[in-house]
């Protein structure tokens, strides 16, 4: 195993590599998984978006990761923390993404409780957003049930289209009220 970033009863995270390619294009370029991104990656703006999160890595010193089963090491997606400009304001986001056929197993959810702890535990982040497109409904459920609360609508504009977003989170103090 790689050097664990986080993990979770059933899953561990590790730092994406180019040997993860083939894995990550299961997800992004499947049109269902990234119906929020309107539509499924190319080849090129998959290992662009692979590329963005090496260089995350090096310059923050975490990204999105592969997360993979304890069990058999199978590669079931990513998630992690980047850090996204919210009005202006450079916060700590979980962020994630499952390939379908692992879909509605618990792994969402487990895997971004994990990464939420990660950032306040051991990034000490003060504030732990998820911005969650309006019409992705299980994660608003999945934010939703990492204890986060609706903190404001924003707007983002990507690949030509004009996407309204909700922006769930959390702070510090809660977190540590939650896990008192």
């Amino acid at each position: 195993m790689s050097e664990i970033v986080f993990e979770s009863e059933r899953l561990y995270a590790t730092p994406l590599k180019d040997s993860d390619l083939e894995n990550i294009k299961e997800q992004l370029q499947d049109s269902e998984v990234m119906y929020a991104y309107e539509g499924a990656f190319s080849d090129l703006m998959v290992e662009s978006w692979l590329s963005k999160q090496k260089k995350l890595q090096e310059d923050y010193g975490f990204s999105l990761n592969g997360i993979r089963r304890k069990e058999d090491d199978v590669f079931v997606g990513q998630c992690g923390i980047t850090m996204q400009d919210v009005e202006g304001r450079m916060v700590h986001e979980v962020g994630y993404l499952l390939s379908k056929r692992f879909w509605h197993e618990g792994y969402a959810i487990e895997m971004a409780k994990a990464a939420r702890d990660y950032a306040f535990l051991t990034l000490n982040a003060p504030l732990v957003c998820s911005i969650v497109r309006d019409t992705n409904l299980p994660s608003q459920k999945v934010a939703q049930k990492l204890g986060f609360k609706e903190m404001l609508r924003i707007v983002k504009h990507y690949r030509g289209f004009t996407m309204p977003h909700i922006v769930f989170g959390m702070d510090k103090a809660r977190y540590q009220s939650l896990n008192s």
